[in-house]
């Protein structure tokens, strides 16, 4: 049990780096659409480019800090039912939802997800939009962002194993430290008072 510790350890620390990584994207997708919306203001023009892009960029948000929102139990519960449960009753249920709904389900979306992939990459799929973007690099972050779920989903129910085998605390007691957006807040008034310097 120790190796599959250190092991959800690993997948814990790579999906926090992609969630934390991904949160920058906010900000990049926010520029660029305050950066559009003022072009447009402005010229009275607009880019069908840059609107994908930020499509773009909100499906890699979505699909990169899913991962992380799981390994934060910050995911959607149903609080009608899990409330009532025992943190060892809540472990068992969360073991079964991962063998029998979270596992099956993202092994179909990879699954279904790569023949989507390797033809856009294969025909260089461009959208039918005038000025639009090519469609691969977006189509891609369906199976990588589906496997780093199924990564945190297998890590997740290593950890479940070891507290009912009294290993390690509850996984799914609340952490007490900051919110992903008092860490996003922190990281940018660091890098501001860096520039400052």
């Amino acid at each position: 049990m120790t190796l599959l510790l250190k092991l959800s350890q690993l997948i814990d620390w790579l999906n926090e780096r992609v969630g934390k990584g991904a949160f920058w994207l906010v900000l990049i997708m926010t520029l660029i659409s305050s950066a559009n919306a003022t072009y447009r203001f402005i010229f009275n023009d607009s880019s069908n480019g840059l609107l994908e892009i930020q499509w773009y960029l909100f499906a890699a948000i979505f699909l990169m800090c899913s991962p992380y929102t799981l390994q934060k139990n910050e995911h959607v519960r149903i609080d009608v039912l899990s409330s009532k449960l025992s943190p060892r009753g809540l472990a068992v249920i969360d073991i079964i939802g991962t063998l029998f709904f979270l596992l099956p389900m993202v092994i179909a979306v990879m699954w279904l997800s790569l023949p989507l992939v390797a033809e856009s990459y294969r025909i260089h799929e461009y959208s039918a939009n005038a000025g639009g973007l090519i469609r691969w690099p977006v189509k891609i972050l369906l199976p990588i962002g589906f496997a780093l779920l199924a990564l945190q989903g297998i890590s997740e129910m290593i950890k479940r194993i070891a507290f009912l085998q009294g290993l390690i605390d509850d996984p799914n007691a609340k952490d007490a430290g900051p919110t992903a957006e008092e860490e996003l807040a922190a990281a940018i008034a660091a890098a501001k008072a860096k520039e400052a310097k």
